[in-house]
């Protein structure tokens, strides 16, 4: 019996608690910084929603750059350089109080998160097996899918139990902690002899082609995926179930988690579709499911037909766009992947809000579940014109 490679490596193992570490600061600041602008500057509602769209404006148009920027200095440099202007960012929040310069401070953040994130998943591609890289990359993902829970609950119970400025060092010194791991991942030779020395700018250093189908594909996922991320707690609220909203989380989060390792293998040993098909249907009514809950069951149920198909798909896609490209062109289709990725995000708040307004969230849930299930047919189509082409060929070579 051949001996498979192992994915839990050292390296992977400070990449994964890197991840978690980036990740956890984000959610959990972008769970409190609202409510920070709000009771101690201040602030609107409208100037609390601009804290998370600078943020997200200054990720997405930096991230197309990181690229070209990971193939001039190298990914562990830019890794570590990136987490410690990270890291100080996340001091300052201690030290900035004007509004204005809390927007400055957040617009910096996003840039540094942006080429953090590009740098640690291309690394994580690069360090996983080839033959176990759909497990690989679904493994490392649940750093992420941790910190969708680690972060929101734990800045919460320091803020509800004391003070804002307990919050900014608590998150300062959790990125202390992964930025002192980052340090201690070892380079790839064979990556690192495909540096590239050529400072010339073109379009091929923006997106990676051969990765844009996918990437596409998982902006339309984002968009949909925007009316959890964005309007859950109201919708909840709606429903006289914001008391469940936080086990919601809990329960989406869980079924993330205890699919993941059955969903990596599938994919690396069935094959994408096996993985894809299931959480496309998952995640589709889950989000029909919500847009008609009436019971705290059916709300909880639906949390779980999330997770698992969210779960599922991002993680599929993302090893998808990665190894649509040559090895040397890891860190492109990482960035051209979160790209348009985060812009599907963007984009679903802001146009799902206005929705929302004219016709309630029960109709955003129900869009965004047919938008699922339009990508579901779509996909389904592109694989049978694959197989035909495919058995077509094979029918000529015989």
């Amino acid at each position: 019996m051949e001996k498979r490679e192992p994915i839990w490596t050292k390296t992977f193992i400070s990449l994964f608690c890197t991840n978690l570490s980036v990740f956890s600061v984000f959610y959990g600041l972008v769970t409190t910084l609202p409510l920070y602008a709000l009771e101690s500057l201040n602030r609107t509602d409208k100037d609390a929603g601009l804290l998370m769209t600078i943020f997200l404006l200054s990720a997405i148009v930096v991230r197309p750059f990181t690229g070209k920027i990971l193939d001039i200095y190298g990914k562990r440099k830019m890794l570590w350089i990136s987490l410690v202007l990270y890291l100080i960012c996340t001091i300052l929040y201690a030290v900035v109080k004007p509004f204005s310069g809390l927007l400055l401070l957040r617009f910096i953040q996003g840039i540094w998160f942006s080429i953090a994130t590009t740098a640690g998943g291309s690394l994580a591609a690069d360090n996983v097996p080839m033959s176990r890289r759909g497990a690989g990359l679904g493994y490392f993902t649940m750093s992420t899918n941790l910190a969708v829970v680690l972060g929101p609950i734990l800045s919460l119970l320091i803020v509800q139990t004391f003070s804002f400025n307990a919050l900014f060092i608590v998150m300062s010194l959790l990125m202390v902690v992964g930025t002192s791991l980052s340090l201690t991942i070892q380079s790839d030779k064979k990556f690192e002899k495909s540096i590239s020395s050529k400072r010339a700018f073109s379009i091929h250093d923006l997106f990676e082609k051969k990765s844009v189908p996918i990437a596409l594909l998982s902006s339309l996922i984002s968009f949909s995926y925007a009316s959890v991320l964005s309007f859950l707690s109201i919708y909840a609220q709606q429903k006289h179930m914001l008391h469940l909203a936080t086990v919601f989380y809990l329960v989406y989060a869980s079924a993330m988690l205890l699919t993941r390792p059955y969903t990596g293998r599938w994919f690396d040993e069935k094959g994408p579709k096996f993985v894809i098909i299931p959480g496309f249907i998952s995640f589709c009514g889950g989000l029909i499911l919500l847009a008609f809950i009436n019971s705290s069951y059916l709300f909880l149920l639906s949390g779980i037909l999330i997770g698992f198909g969210y779960g599922a798909l991002v993680p599929s896609l993302q090893t998808l766009s990665v190894q649509a490209t040559s090895p040397e062109r890891s860190g492109y289709a990482t960035a051209t992947f979160f790209t348009l990725f985060d812009i599907g995000i963007a984009a679903g708040s802001y146009i799902l809000g206005l929705i929302a307004v004219h016709f309630g969230y029960q109709n955003v849930y129900v869009l965004s579940g047919l938008i699922v299930l339009i990508i579901l047919v779509l996909y389904l189509v592109a694989e049978k014109k694959k197989s035909l082409v495919h058995n077509t060929v094979s029918a000529k070579d015989m």
